[in-house]
């Protein structure tokens, strides 16, 4: 039955007035008394924690109810996809044998029957000791831990009393947040949470979509069910299409959920997958709030780091995914990254120790901090093959550390083929995380007076390095002497006009990234 043309209008007027009432309380949102208010004028007056630029490398666990069928990021969105890939930057099909949604039908059901609520309560996390990883991941080198608090499927990790779809009522029944969070405290590392919350609203809207073909076609699927609406949301506008929404309703009701982790766990980090979220006073003003409340738990000192994805100008902690930026930042960043794919996918290729060290030099040089995701399976342990990984990165952080953590960037970031030409680009902006060096690639770092040399792969002949020359024009400092970190090794070195040659030493160490600290005469 067609609406009549009256009524159409009268609901036409009955949105607006909604939409209008619920846009002016997105302007006047509850912030925590304090001197930051929701502008960026008042956020640049935010100073970076010394903690964060200390702390130099942080793991993450993106982990939840999407690694269950072991099929990689995105299940939840792309089970509902239709049987080809579709291109996450133009939406549009790739003809593929197996897509998420023909592994779907193939282990669990058509979607119209077995969703993505059906999924849930399988995650069962029943390998899970967040007691023993925070001592594995100590022992790594991680400064500080951060746990997923909710994903763009809208299932929260936390106990919360606003959403029914969380953890504690389903699933593992367990306060996952707070169970990381007890032990990253237990074990002195600083704890933070992450929230993809924002662009869940457009994101999931495929759960209300249908099959277009074949004997179902037309049969909706389980997000078109009123009764799952808090779980899938309910059915976007045509035209609210972007990362984020552009609704004020689910704006202002994503305010009130990352406000209420935020008051609950009063995290030394909060990260959002998005870029400053909506860009508007709704963002600013949880922002705001977060740093606001974070002074009051601190006694007047600000410890919080906020990371999103735009360049920062001072207001935050840019976040780059899946790339480093080429130079040295004036503010400090974060490159956020995974060993392998962001969810458990079977098969899947890691990245080795070698590659995860490279990057955290190549960052920390460039005045920025690695966050990686260890990769957890369903049950919530690691695979054999992760272990060894973190094993090797922890026996290079026992050696190298002191010219990692509480470091600054030097005079220059570093030298070599890698530092000159075009550089391939990474996903999210800056170059490629993941690159490969030569011998004669090197970085650089500062911390007490003394440069720290890391040469980016294992040395084949002696060591020239210009910027360390007598007639540099970087630094022409006399040098005092120079040693290989994690040895008692005599290093054989000359400073000369154009350049400081380091003898190759005679027994080099057995991973690929070799460290030498340069003192310099008073």
């Amino acid at each position: 039955m067609k609406t009549k043309p009256i009524y159409r209008i009268l609901l036409l007027s009955v949105m607006s007035a909604l939409f209008l009432s619920v846009g002016a309380q997105t302007e006047n949102l509850p912030i925590a008394p304090g001197k930051f208010k929701a502008s960026d004028e008042s956020l640049k007056q935010y100073e970076y924690p010394a903690w964060f630029r200390d702390a130099k490398f942080g793991i993450w666990a993106h982990w939840g109810p999407q690694a269950v069928p072991r099929q990689g990021d995105w299940y939840a969105r792309k089970m509902y996809e239709g049987p080809f890939h579709v291109d996450r930057k133009t939406r549009k099909p790739i003809e593929k044998a197996e897509s998420d949604y023909n592994y779907q039908l193939k282990n669990y059901g058509h979607p119209s029957e077995f969703g993505y609520k059906d999924i849930i309560p399988m995650w069962k996390a029943e390998r899970w000791n967040p007691e023993e990883l925070m001592k594995l991941y100590k022992k790594v080198g991680a400064k500080y831990f951060v746990s997923m608090g909710t994903h763009h499927d809208n299932f929260f990790l936390w106990n919360s009393k606003l959403h029914d779809w969380n953890s504690v009522k389903m699933g593992p029944k367990k306060d996952v947040v707070g169970l990381w969070q007890q032990a990253a405290q237990k074990e002195g590392l600083r704890f933070g949470i992450s929230e993809h919350l924002a662009a869940s609203y457009t994101w999931f809207q495929t759960a209300h979509s249908a099959d277009k073909t074949g004997d179902k076609a037309g049969v909706p699927y389980d997000g078109n069910d009123p009764k799952y609406a808090e779980l899938y949301h309910t059915k976007a506008d045509s035209t609210d299409t972007g990362w984020m929404t552009k609704n004020p309703v689910w704006q202002k009701e994503w305010f009130d959920r990352i406000r209420e982790v935020v008051d609950m766990y009063k995290p030394d980090l909060l990260y959002s997958d998005c870029a400053l979220p909506f860009g508007n006073n709704v963002g600013r003003s949880l922002i705001a709030h977060y740093y606001n409340d974070n002074m009051a738990a601190n006694n007047g000192k600000l410890e919080a780091i906020y990371n999103c994805k735009e360049p920062s100008k001072g207001r935050f902690v840019r976040d780059v995914e899946r790339g480093v930026l080429d130079s040295i930042s004036e503010f400090p960043w974060q490159t956020d990254t995974s060993i392998g794919d962001w969810f458990y996918r079977t098969g899947q290729k890691y990245r080795t120790s070698a590659e995860v060290i490279q990057m955290l030099v190549d960052i920390v040089s460039k005045n920025g901090n690695l966050l990686i995701n260890v990769v957890q399976t369903p049950e919530g342990d690691l695979e054999p093959d992760v272990l060894q990984i973190l094993e090797g990165i922890g026996n290079w952080t026992k050696d190298n550390g002191e010219g990692i953590y509480g470091s600054r960037p030097w005079k220059v970031y570093g030298e070599g083929p890698s530092t000159n030409g075009k550089q391939e680009k990474g996903s999210f902006g800056g170059v490629k995380d993941v690159r490969k060096y030569q011998p004669t690639d090197i970085r650089y770092t500062s911390k007490n007076g003394n440069v720290y040399v890391f040469c980016m792969e294992t040395p084949t002949s002696d060591i020239q390095l210009k910027s360390l020359g007598l007639q540099s024009k970087v630094s022409n400092q006399k040098i005092a002497s120079v040693s290989l970190l994690g040895s008692k090794q005599k290093i054989e070195w000359k400073q000369e006009n154009e350049f400081l040659t380091i003898s190759k030493p005679s027994k080099l160490p057995d991973y690929n990234v070799v460290a030498f600290c340069v003192k310099f005469k008073k």
